[in-house]
């Protein structure tokens, strides 16, 4: 089981939402009452288009990271409960999802990272995520990540960042550091300044 665990974990290569500018999501419920989201279109058709736009999330962008504008007041309670149960400081967890949402429950990425802090397949797969659209599953989830990062990589927040990014496969490919990717170099920079600032 631990080995699967292992194998699950190296097969992230893509926790990123580096084009989730814009996405069409297909929401619909089915006959026992289940919503779904998808980014492809369902054959059922009673369904809602939701178009989720989020401008800063491409890695890609002009924002000035040390005056954009925090996004405070949302999911308090949820960055809360994970903080608490995870032992990772709030203003991590706020960093992490506005890097890679901003604060967007519904985003969604091109190559199929999910929700606020923009869970891949797998990750959801090993964390017991139902909805990854869900708040509370999403945060705790990412949050039980990066709480697994750190501890792999002996509390080095930019190694641990990296791999949340680009996965732990190319973090052991450049040994154990901070892979020379241009978006996941950006990236740590980009959570490390929000995290400064939500303290």
């Amino acid at each position: 089981m631990k080995f699967m665990f292992l194998l699950l974990i190296l097969f992230l290569g893509g926790i990123t939402q580096s084009n989730a500018k814009s996405l069409r999501v297909y929401k619909h419920i089915d006959k026992e009452g289940i919503i779904h989201y998808s980014s492809k279109k369902p054959r059922n058709h009673h369904y809602k288009i939701i178009n989720v736009k989020c401008p800063e999330c491409g890695w890609k962008n002009s924002v000035n990271w040390k005056t954009t504008p925090l996004i405070t007041g949302k999911f308090e309670k949820e960055i809360k409960s994970a903080s608490e149960k995870f032992g990772i400081t709030p203003s991590l967890i706020k960093a992490i999802i506005h890097a890679e949402s901003s604060f967007k429950p519904d985003a969604q990425s091109s190559v199929g990272a999910q929700g606020l802090m923009q869970l891949m397949p797998a990750t959801q797969k090993i964390y017991s995520v139902k909805n990854p659209f869900n708040p509370k599953q999403n945060i705790h989830a990412g949050t039980a990540l990066i709480k697994h990062l750190l501890k792999t990589y002996n509390n080095n927040l930019s190694v641990a960042l990296a791999a949340y990014n680009s996965g732990e496969g190319a973090v052991k490919k450049y040994n154990n550091t901070v892979p020379p990717y241009e978006e996941t170099e950006n990236y740590v920079k980009r959570v490390k300044i929000l995290q400064k600032r939500y303290k």
